[in-house]
């Protein structure tokens, strides 16, 4: 039964949001979320496309507006023909190739802004008009200042490329990607939680599928760790072949660098070889884990979740063989970036259906 406040806000009887309220707000963050997962994959395509070093300053206000005019446009082209990327890398490119770089990354940036606005706009008029209570408010509050250290996390990786070697850090680079995918799980989550606020009656043998389920998030987060890596040292442009590593199981380079631990960031063999490790581990605890799950009474939104998890598996492998394969054509690899939130996703959805 829904009660009003003092001032008319509409709450359950447990003090909480009333239902369409939490439908309202969970539909809000859905929103938000399909938004990140825009920005993940156009980030992918900023980074295949060599897009990222093309804006040189951080103006979150005043860089909303591109250049209008081709004095504007001269002016911008200026500044990134004084970074090292255009000296050692770009610098027979003209200004009509530097405006194809350039929208990349505008939109990379136009898009993050947007983000911030959709969702701190709709945050203020929930808890002004009292549909979110004062816990879902400090915990999107939370996800909003993730948001803010995410644009920040940004420009600091974008930093790392404007020195003498014109490439941003692969350990910043996978740091700002991780930071997306928290965000994103956070405010799926939060929705989550809204739409399926109960948690379910289990046995001890679902509660048991609920912790395997757990590591294999677990293997997932060591996935996307470990796809930084090979995007932020280019890794996948190496050894492409499948399912061997240029005729090997174990690349005889994959420790060549000294100290030994450099290896797992550094060496383009170790780094590739971790993210198939993760890919093999996944594709084998994911099947098993479906089939566990067919002997279980569960509802119909868990055995949903539980194949959606298996579908989308098998579609993110797939498409990380057709990419190494074909040496990382653009689209491929921007869609196996946003496999990889929509993966996330899909694991989140039965960890939450288990809990």
């Amino acid at each position: 039964m829904n009660t009003l406040t003092s001032d008319n806000r509409p709450y359950d009887a447990g003090g909480g949001p009333a239902a369409p309220a939490r439908r309202a707000v969970a539909v809000w963050l859905f929103v938000c979320c399909a938004l990140v997962f825009a920005m993940v994959v156009v980030g992918g395509v900023t980074r295949l496309t060599h897009s990222g070093l093309s804006i040189v300053e951080w103006q979150p206000i005043v860089g909303t507006v591109p250049p209008l005019s081709e004095s504007q446009w001269q002016e911008t082209f200026a500044k990134y023909q004084l970074t090292p990327e255009y000296r050692k890398v770009n610098h027979a490119m003209g200004l009509d190739e530097f405006k194809g770089i350039f929208w990349w990354e505008y939109f990379h940036r136009l898009l993050g802004r947007m983000i911030g606005l959709v969702f701190l706009l709709p945050l203020l008029w929930f808890w002004h008009s009292g549909r979110i209570d004062r816990p879902l408010t400090l915990k999107l509050t939370g996800i909003f200042v993730l948001g803010g250290l995410q644009g920040a996390m940004g420009w600091y990786m974008v930093k790392s490329g404007l020195v003498d070697d014109p490439r941003v850090s692969q350990y910043r680079l996978t740091a700002h990607l991780v930071l997306a995918l928290a965000i994103y799980a956070a405010m799926l989550w939060t929705a989550l939680d809204l739409l399926y606020p109960g948690a379910s009656a289990t046995t001890a043998r679902q509660a048991r599928l609920h912790r395997i389920s757990w590591i294999i998030t677990a293997t997932l987060a060591y996935m996307v760790i470990t796809g930084g890596f090979v995007a932020g040292i280019r890794a996948g442009f190496a050894y492409n072949t499948f399912p061997l590593m240029n005729g090997h199981l174990v690349p005889p380079e994959i420790f060549m660098l000294d100290p030994w631990y450099l290896n797992f960031f550094n060496n383009m063999a170790a780094v590739q070889f971790d993210h198939r490790l993760g890919a093999w581990l996944l594709a084998v605890l994911v099947p098993w884990f479906w089939l566990r799950a067919k002997r279980e009474t569960l509802t119909p939104r868990t055995r949903f979740a539980i194949t959606l998890l298996l579908a989308m598996l098998v579609a993110q492998i797939a498409l990380g063989i057709a990419t190494l394969l074909l040496v990382v054509p653009v689209p491929l690899g921007a869609a196996h970036q946003g496999g990889a939130v929509l993966l996330l996703g899909a694991a989140l959805l039965v960890n939450h259906a288990l809990r």
